[in-house]
């Protein structure tokens, strides 16, 4: 198995210091995937998640949104856990933590968690995970409060060195004070200490100079807690802090400029989670578009998804599988509902009301009696159009003539956002590589599409995919086996297949 790489990005050469400083961040602005490593006392894998709130919390009216943003917390110890688990404050830590999926970036294959030593190669050297437990020799027990935030919120470690942008500081920044003292109060007293210390991170020079990020925050790290919309509910304030806080979102889903900052990080910005590819992955838009997005969701689904990681017609893939697996589903419903709430206003129409129905199930019931669907049941290749034999030949099984798939556990194809992204890599990487869905406790079958990269070459993916971007009323560009060819090239020979570029 491959060790996770760094995301890159390209940079601009405005100077000398400002050269350097552009090149650190191609290589660390941009966020660790859930299976990434972060570098620095607390960090934490992309996800969506954050502190614990009662379902009464989101009926509150728009007035009183600031005490809603963090209600009292009531986060019953699971049984068997320490005596200091059991405290209130450590609980909600422990919610905060295992929301924020920081056990992912900090623990290393058959590991203890957050003992860190997850190693990570990228063009410019080899990352490894920091020990984030509470031993004061290779953890972070002498760390005290204020050392600790500013840490998480400003990119800086207590001996004074500077934290790379791959530790999303600039999103923690809008967490509030009361769940930095939680956090705190869980990693100290609520983990387990353990006296690893992992290897050196090792960076070539001049990337290995910490110092030059004092450039970066310059630029991107500007943003202070959350302060509560006066004229939204509740619940939508409640989201908004999830969502841009310590779930940190946007920090994948949000396009990255030239420097690797993130172009946007208020909703009032178009390019704010419009979509963004990290990792050889895209990940999906989070806001309202001229196509079909997630944010057309209605909430039910959204608290489907992310609890377990599929809906009735679509399923998480990628790094979102890890995300949910060790964050998302652990997440009270009431904050799930919030996150939903506030992703659906994204880019919405002034006063359009939130979606009541799942877009994909009136396509994927379209779909049924379209001209397609009756092609694909006769199976007559002078019907068909090109790529549907290789459909026919390797999809229609589960996914069926109508793409209507099965409920939670073949995704529906026909008008699925993931189909009709302007990007197609991530559909690509999915044919060549297949995907595993989530195993939760939810929904704990880890069900899987093998990978057809070692049976189709570049056109028969090519073919299928455009075939499928176009039939049951879908309407997106094809696919050219030139694309199908650059995501191959990025895969291990054993994941990409026999049929190699050029063959």
């Amino acid at each position: 198995m491959n060790r996770p790489t760094l995301p890159r990005r390209h940079a601009v050469w405005l100077g000398a210091a400002a050269a350097l400083a552009a090149s650190l961040t191609a290589v660390f602005a941009q966020p660790a995937t859930p299976a990434a490593v972060q570098t620095s006392p607390m960090s934490s894998a992309a996800a969506s998640a954050v502190p614990a709130a009662s379902d009464a919390s989101v009926a509150l009216a728009p007035a009183a949104a600031a005490s809603a943003v963090l209600p009292p917390m009531r986060v019953p110890a699971p049984k068997g856990v320490s005596a200091a688990d059991a405290d209130p404050l450590v609980a909600k830590g422990r919610y905060l933590a295992q929301a924020a999926d920081c056990v992912s970036c900090h623990t290393a294959p058959g590991g203890k968690p957050f003992a860190g030593g997850l190693r990570m190669d990228t063009p410019f050297g080899t990352i490894v995970s920091t020990n984030i437990t509470p031993d004061t020799g290779a953890g972070i027990g002498g760390y005290n409060q204020q050392e600790f935030n500013r840490a998480v919120r400003e990119g800086v470690a207590r001996d004074g060195h500077r934290l790379y942008p791959a530790m999303p500081y600039t999103s923690f920044a809008a967490v509030t004070d009361e769940d930095m003292q939680a956090l705190y109060a869980y990693f100290i007293k609520g983990v387990t200490p353990v006296n690893a210390q992992p290897p050196a991170t090792e960076l070539r020079w001049p990337f290995s100079m910490r110092w030059l990020m004092v450039f970066w925050n310059w630029l991107y790290a500007d943003q202070k807690p959350y302060q509560p919309v006066t004229d939204q509910s509740a619940e939508w304030n409640r989201g908004a802090y999830l969502v841009r806080g310590l779930g940190h979102c946007g920090e994948c889903h949000t396009p990255r400029g030239r420097l690797g900052g993130p172009q946007a990080t208020g909703e009032g910005h178009p390019a704010f989670l419009s979509g963004s590819q990290v990792d050889g992955w895209v990940a999906q838009a989070l806001r309202h578009a001229e196509v079909p997005t997630a944010a057309q969701w209605p909430v039910p689904d959204w608290v489907d998804y992310l609890k377990t990681g599929r809906t009735a017609h679509t399923a998480a893939f990628g790094p979102m599988v890890q995300v949910v697996q060790n964050s998302t589903q652990y997440m009270t419903e009431a904050d799930l509902r919030a996150m939903a709430t506030y992703i659906g206003s994204l880019g919405a129409p002034k006063g359009a009301a939130p979606a009541q129905a799942a877009p994909m199930a009136a396509a994927a019931e379209r779909a049924a009696s379209s001209p397609t669907a009756a092609a694909l049941r006769a199976g007559d290749p002078a019907k068909l159009p090109p790529g549907a034999m290789v459909y026919l030949n390797n999809c229609n099984a589960c996914h069926t003539s109508s793409g209507a798939g099965a409920d939670k556990t073949f995704p529906t194809l026909a008008g699925n956002p993931v189909v009709l992204a302007s990007d197609p890599t991530s559909l690509i990487r999915i044919v060549l590589s297949g995907s595993q869905m989530a195993a939760t406790q939810g929904a704990p079958s880890p069900i899987a599409m093998p990978a057809l990269g070692w049976r189709l070459n570049d056109e028969e993916v090519a073919g299928v995919l455009s075939f499928v971007r176009s039939a049951w009323g879908n309407q997106a560009a094809g696919v050219t086996p030139g694309q199908v060819a650059k995501v191959r090239a990025t895969l291990a020979p054993s994941v990409a297949g026999a049929w190699a570029t050029g063959r």
